[in-house]
């Protein structure tokens, strides 16, 4: 009987060669089975799903959370590539998980965009975490949606008001901190979005969004209603990146105005 970590580094093996076959210059490991990976590539090597402790100059660390599933991992990835400039649209990498292996063409149209990894990374993995948690268990399990709006908080503000007292005035919780991570589900019933800046830190929640996608002429797949269009327009109206939780349990990112991201890990987990 074959061990699985045999399997995982006969992938790693194979993985080299395909990259060296059609000249691909990154292979990426998703959630790999150990950590101490031993793989001599002259190229890049990016892990994705785990903070490894690694120091090799050529080997970098995207903690996405795995709960997104494989084609948004590869998605996120292909961006994170592109924005880099680690390599172009339209050239591949190879891709290794624990038990299969793959090629990946680096997308075309990429619409994320530089900041969502050189400025709001770990805020928007902590967030997609907390958002995917609560696409599962709900609240108290009861389904929720909310809205969660990152970045450019100064010009947010300007273009919102509170529905209730801000539960979070006076305080100093910041998102990246575990222990909130609770505190954030408790106030997820509420109405309006939660505001965190480009730092972590929970700025409001029960936030109503003032802003009107028709005249910013914003436009979204039809079915989709006040809660997404909402999210879309302060993003077009600001530089903020906004996180939507549906009660269907789909959570999307956007950005300028425009859907870059769209999961609903409930499905997933039920397939399981």
């Amino acid at each position: 009987m074959v061990l699985k970590l045999e399997i995982f580094e006969i992938l790693l093996i194979k993985a080299k060669e395909i990259a060296e076959e059609i000249n691909a210059r990154v292979i990426v490991l998703v959630y790999p089975s150990r950590e101490d990976v031993n793989l001599e590539f002259s190229g890049e090597i990016v892990i994705v799903g785990r903070e490894f402790d690694v120091s090799r100059e050529n080997i970098k660390k995207l903690p996405f959370p795995v709960s997104i599933g494989l084609p948004n991992l590869l998605s996120l990835v292909s961006a994170f590539l592109k924005s880099r400039g680690i390599i172009k649209e339209g050239e591949f990498f190879v891709y290794v998980t624990k038990d299969s292996i793959g090629i990946r063409k680096v997308e075309e149209k990429t619409m994320i965009a530089n900041e969502f990894f050189e400025r709001y990374e770990g805020i928007i993995n902590r967030v997609l975490e907390i958002a995917i948690e609560l696409s599962i268990e709900g609240r108290e399990g009861v389904p929720v949606g909310t809205i969660f709006v990152i970045g450019d908080t100064k010009e947010v503000m300007k273009h919102s008001h509170q529905l209730i007292p801000n539960p979070f005035k006076g305080h100093h919780l910041n998102i990246l901190d575990p222990k909130v991570k609770n505190i954030i589900k408790e106030f997820s019933f509420l109405d309006g979005a939660f505001i965190i800046s480009s730092k972590g830190r929970i700025i409001a929640a029960g936030r109503y969004l003032d802003v009107d996608p028709k005249s910013l002429d914003v436009t979204l797949p039809q079915g989709l209603g006040s809660r997404h269009l909402a999210s879309a327009a302060i993003t077009k109206i600001t530089k903020a990146i906004a996180v939507t939780l549906s009660e269907s349990g789909t959570v999307r990112i956007f950005k300028d105005g425009q859907i870059v991201f769209e999961h609903n890990p409930r499905l997933s987990f039920r397939s399981l």
